[in-house]
Order: structure tokens, then sequence, then C-alpha cells
């Protein structure tokens, strides 16, 4: 028997093939893993990209879907309350994860109440939030502020972006500006400050970028909105806003300047009761019948005066003039005028007023339900104070030519002499 020795072993030539058959194996067992593993590295950044393109596809196609299905039902009556939802994938969370996107983009327009509550004395359900039973007599005046519509509204700001106002109703005092902006508000296409910013007459310092960052975020083919009825009596807020943007739109609601005085007036006497009588301020010499214009409260309703400093910069395209008498017996008539004005569909129609007789203005109410209208506070509509109808008289006298200016210079006869004949 011969002897067997290892090194014969790997000198020999069959099992230096097995051997190499062996390596080679494991080698190419090797490189298979490698290039299994890299594969998937290989394949990813084409799979995020194909993510991230159908995300934005998702998005595009879900607005014009919301916005198809506001439009179609509010033709109908009101839209619907509950928001609609899309589950897009989340390209920057992985494969496996998803985020909800809360698409309500408007869906909040028929829940601002910014200083509207109820305007009758019936028992509502009690607010999840904690709020009371609407079944008082009196209510106390709600606020709806930009940041509550930021709660209500998490996806706009985004999906949105925060832009200048293409459109401002500057005027005009104690006019019917809050009720108009907040009939508005409805609109759909429509996204307004719920506060006066005040920037062209008491905060111009402060910049655009502060202005701009007031404003609600919007989505492409909506209008940002604001209001602020001192800018029709401030001498510097033409040349500003024309600075700012030559084609912004202006809408100046505009009322009896008599009846406006003395709504102006007692909204000052509410909060300083000691401030003398309507009759004392309205004139130099009632014996003479001077009458005092430089009072703030009268000077306001010379329209014609105000309106010339804005003919310097804008031209009257540019413009629209509400009636805020016709605003009270006919809402839904002007309503239609200012979206068309606006450039936007007549979406707010008769059906989202109700007149209530109480306060002596329409309310809004949604047409499809049954529920209370919500009305301005009761910090509108005051009760007069009883007048002389002497000083009215003298009063009406008084604007006459000032009207009949305005009335030239706008194209439009509000019929104010109307009033005093009666």
């Amino acid at each position: 028997m011969a002897f067997w020795s290892p090194t014969s072993f790997f000198t020999s030539k069959v099992p230096r093939k097995i051997l190499f058959m062996f390596t080679l194996s494991l080698t190419v067992t090797y490189l298979f893993y490698c290039l299994m593993s890299c594969y998937n590295t290989l394949q990813f950044p084409f799979q995020e990209s194909y993510v991230y393109q159908t995300g934005q596809v998702t998005e595009e196609t879900t607005f014009i879907t919301l916005r198809e299905k506001l439009y179609s039902t509010t033709s109908q009556g009101y839209f619907a309350e509950d928001p609609v939802q899309k589950t897009v994938t989340d390209p920057t969370a992985g494969d496996d994860k998803v985020s909800t996107v809360n698409h309500a983009v408007n869906m909040e327009i028929g829940e601002r109440t910014t200083e509207w509550d109820s305007s009758q004395a019936v028992p509502t359900k009690t607010a999840a939030g904690g709020q009371g039973a609407a079944s008082e007599p009196e209510h106390q005046e709600s606020s709806t502020t930009d940041d509550d519509l930021s709660r209500r509204v998490n996806c706009t700001s985004d999906y949105g972006q925060k832009k200048l106002p293409q459109a401002i109703i500057i005027g005009v005092k104690k006019g019917g500006t809050r009720a108009l902006l907040e009939a508005l508000r409805v609109h759909p296409d429509v996204r307004a400050v719920g506060n006066e910013p005040h920037f062209f007459d008491r905060n111009y310092e402060k910049g655009l970028d502060w202005y701009r960052d007031l404003m609600p975020s919007t989505l492409e083919g909506q209008i940002t909105m604001e209001k602020t009825p001192s800018y029709f009596v401030t001498n510097n807020a033409p040349k500003r806003i024309h600075t700012m943007a030559r084609d912004i739109k202006l809408i100046i609601v505009v009322r009896n300047p008599v009846t406006r005085a003395i709504s102006d007036y007692t909204q000052t006497l509410s909060k300083k009761p000691e401030i003398p009588n309507f009759e004392v301020l309205a004139f130099k010499n009632r014996t003479l019948g001077l009458i005092d214009a430089s009072w703030s409260a009268l000077r306001i309703g010379i329209y014609a005066l105000h309106l010339e400093s804005w003919l310097q910069y804008f031209p009257l395209s540019q413009m629209h003039f509400v009636s805020g008498e016709q605003l009270i017996v006919d809402p839904a008539g002007e309503m239609a005028k200012v979206q068309d004005f606006l450039g936007l569909k007549r979406i707010v129609t008769d059906k989202h007023f109700y007149f209530n007789k109480t306060k002596g203005f329409p309310c809004l109410k949604k047409p499809e339900d049954s529920s209370t209208p919500r009305c301005l506070g009761k910090s509108k509509g005051r009760t007069h104070p009883k007048i002389d109808p002497d000083v009215i008289r003298r009063l009406h006298k008084f604007y006459k030519p000032y009207n009949m200016m305005f009335y030239q210079m706008t194209g439009q006869n509000f019929q104010w002499e109307q009033v005093e004949t009666q």
C-alpha cells in the first residue's frame, strides 16, 4: 500500500482543478450578490422621480375636481361642509409611508363668521369647542380671526402662497363695507383678511413684505382682498396703492351722506357717551346755518372731493361703486354686480340672504339647510338717536351739490335726493 502525503493532493492535477472551480464559484456568487444589492440602489432615483411626478398630477387634478364640485353644488344651493380629503404618496417618506393631504381649500367659506352671530333666539347645538347654546336673546358678537381660518384650512399654507391684494374695499366708513366683505367671503374664489390692515394710512412704513404677510394664502384662480374704509379719505392712499399695483380693482360702498353721518355719530356715541349732541357738532353756528364741514363725520360724505384724488391715479374702469341702500334692499343684485366686476362666477345669490326685520338688514344663510341665519353682530345696526328734522333738511341741502357732482363723476345716480323729499 503506497503512502499518501498531503503535498501530493495539492500537486496533483485533479485536486487543483477542483480548487479552481470552487474558487471560481465563490467569486461568481459574490459578484452576483453585489449586483443584486446595487440593483435597488440604481433603481431608487427613478422610482422616487415617478412617485413625485404622480403626486404632482394628483394634487393638480384634485384642485380642479374640487373647484368643479364647488361650482356645481353652489349653483344649486350651498356647498357641502365636509372637507374633501385625498391620499397621495409622500416622496420624502419612502415607498411605504403615505401622507393624507386635506384638500378643504375653499370649504371654510361656509364657516366664515367674522363679526356675525345668530339673529334669532332659537336653541342650537353646543359646539365641540365649548361654545354655549345660542338661545339667549342677545348674543356676543363673534370674531373670526385669521388664526381660526388657518386652523380650519390647514392645507392652504402648504399649497397656496401669500400675495398682495388684487382688490381692495377702500370705503366708505359706515357705508356697509363689513356686510359686503362677509358676503364676498362666501365665494370660494375670494380670500380676504378679516381685520382691517390700515396699511396705506397707518402702517405704510412697515413695508410691503409686512403687508403681504397679513394676507391669507391663496391658490391659482383665487382673489386676495382686504377692506379698510379709511383709505378713501386718506390723501396718500391713492398714490401708495397705485405704486403697489396699477391694475388693482377698487370697491367703494357709498351711502346717503346724511344717514352715513348720523350712523358715524351713533358709533362714536356708543363708545364716548359724553360727547355733545349731533346738532352741536354739525354746526359752527346753527343760528346762521354754518355747517362745520371739518367735522370728520360730515367731511367723509363729500364723496366727490375724495374721489377726485383717486381719479388722478386710477380710471373709473378700475372702480366699482356699491349702493349701501341697495345692499340692504337687494343684496343679491348688488353682489351680482360686484362679482361681475371682480371677474368671478355668480355664486353668491339671493339664496344666501335672509332679511331680518329686527336688525333691519339682510343676514347670510345656507340655502340648503334650516339653520339660523348669521347676521352682523350687535355693534352693527344700532338705533340712531333722534335728530332735529330741520338739521337733517339743512344737511341734505348742504350735500346736494356735492352729490350731483358725484353722480356726474361716477355716471351713477344714487337718488339720495328722493329721501329728502320723502
